[in-house]
């Protein structure tokens, strides 16, 4: 039987976590005690001692397991055993206990936690943790249950209205303002190399819907002559003008007029191509996921990750794309407007 901490008495003490909420330029180090020795524990700790900001201070993992006392799993190893959890985290003064066990019923020492509450510990859900740090979801250790009962997902009709009308003011802005830029690119790309000057491609939209999707052309015109396939980073299929479009994302201005007719929005989950969406599907947890909300120019993922050349590209792009859709709010999609800005002026991570 786990013990509990009722049979200890509450020590008062000054906790360094409540000093470095009150003042978070002191710089102090929260410390953390995971709970689990699986793949989101293993996951979590990365993603923590990994941060720029150094906030934490990883004291161990806790397993249901004795025989694993010891183990090494990233850089702190296994430090304790369930049974002793309260005497642990008050012996190492511990901030924040998060849990990651990969089955929660029958292992999960509620009592304990509630006393480590009680005196002043933030007891988090690991996926919470992971998701607020990195911005992004765990899809290959998420449970269901953990998106069926979090606070995410809602579609305030009043918020989707709004986010609907700053599309037809953005774009048709965007259209009017940018005009002669678009007619300067269409020029450009018909100097550098033969075909027209916009490239018309279905792409699956919100509810797994098709639709044709506008770009200005980045590529020759024969580039797909022998089938669909992955653009990669340094394509050698896209031609000189392409390559600065691309890279400042200009060849995306034509999908105002997507987000006009309502096919797209200002910002959302980057569309994807009928053929690629069959595959990964197949292999990636919860991918349709990101088809219940329009498709945007430019997205969470677009301004967190990479250029997505391959499958497990498209992986961790997902990761993203379902923290977009699971705290879509007006509030994030300016965050990711203003982030894309400074991915065109600065043409970082840039398609």
């Amino acid at each position: 039987m786990i013990e509990s901490g009722l049979h200890h008495t509450p020590v008062v003490r000054r906790r360094e976590g409540v000093v470095a909420k009150a003042f978070p330029f002191t710089g102090l180090r929260k410390k953390v005690l995971i709970l689990g020795d699986g793949r989101l524990a293993n996951n979590l700790a990365r993603v923590l001692l990994g941060q720029r900001r150094n906030r934490y201070d990883i004291l161990g993992f806790v397993t249901c397991d004795a025989s694993n006392l010891g183990k090494q799993i990233v850089n702190p190893k296994v430090i304790g055993t369930l049974d002793r959890l309260f005497d642990l985290a008050e012996r190492e003064r511990v901030d924040i206990v998060a849990v990651c066990f990969d089955e929660k019923r029958g292992t999960m020492p509620v009592e304990t936690l509630l006393d480590l509450k009680s005196l002043g510990v933030q007891v988090v859900d690991g996926y919470r943790l992971y998701e607020e740090e990195c911005g992004r979801l765990p899809i290959d250790e998420l449970r269901p249950s953990f998106l069926v009962f979090s606070s995410g997902f809602r579609r305030r009709p009043v918020a989707m209205a709004m986010k609907r009308a700053v599309d037809l003011v953005g774009s048709s802005c965007g259209l009017v303002l940018l005009a002669p830029l678009l007619m300067i690119i269409a020029l450009l790309i018909k100097l550098d190399s033969p075909g027209p000057v916009l490239y018309r491609q279905t792409r699956v939209g919100m509810h797994g819907r098709p639709y044709t999707l506008l770009k200005f052309r980045s590529m020759r015109h024969d580039a797909e002559a022998e089938g669909v396939k992955w653009a990669a980073e340094r394509d050698p299929r896209v031609t000189k003008v392409g390559y600065w479009l691309r890279k400042l994302r200009l060849d995306e201005l034509p999908q105002f007029l997507n987000v006009l007719k309502g096919e797209m929005s200002l910002v959302g989950p980057r569309p994807e191509r009928p053929q690629f969406v069959h595959e990964l599907r197949e292999i990636i947890p919860y991918y349709d996921l990101r088809h219940t909300v329009r498709p945007g120019i430019t997205g969470w993922a677009q301004t967190c990750f990479q250029y997505a050349a391959s499958i497990d590209d498209s992986h961790m792009k997902l990761q993203y794309d379902l923290y977009y859709v699971k705290n879509l709010s007006l509030s994030l999609d300016l965050k990711i407007l203003l982030k894309t800005v400074k991915v065109v002026l600065l043409g970082v991570g840039a398609r």
